[in-house]
């Protein structure tokens, strides 16, 4: 499956809706998901992604630990990419970002 890019200026919104938590991969052992590139642990971010007058919140993958990301914060995303999946009758589509990091001022935004 291919990734698709999304162009987050496109938003007029990203905050937090869910802190950052690691990802487990095998939820027996409690192994958690490592980044294939990086060696960092891969965590999940809930986010709530507004356009105009619509809002949805999608669980995006970031590998490392984003820091200072909390709820109600609004965020920065990189390289945010979708890719649709399908396994055993299952389907849906998987976000993933190089990194996701408070908003500043020094950014061009009010925090």
């Amino acid at each position: 499956m291919v990734a698709l890019p999304i162009d987050t200026a496109k938003f007029t919104g990203i905050i937090c809706a869910v802190p950052p938590m690691p990802r487990v991969a095998n939820r027996e052992t409690g192994q958690l998901r490592v980044d294939r590139e990086t060696g960092k642990t891969v965590y999940q971010v809930g986010l709530c992604l507004m356009a105009g007058t619509s809002a949805d919140v999608v669980t995006v993958s970031v590998p490392g630990e984003p820091t200072g990301v909390q709820v109600g914060v609004p965020v920065q995303v990189r390289d945010l990419v979708a890719t649709p999946w399908e396994n055993e009758g299952r389907h849906g589509v998987a976000f993933r970002a190089t990194e996701i990091k408070p908003l500043t001022a020094s950014s061009g935004k009010a925090a």
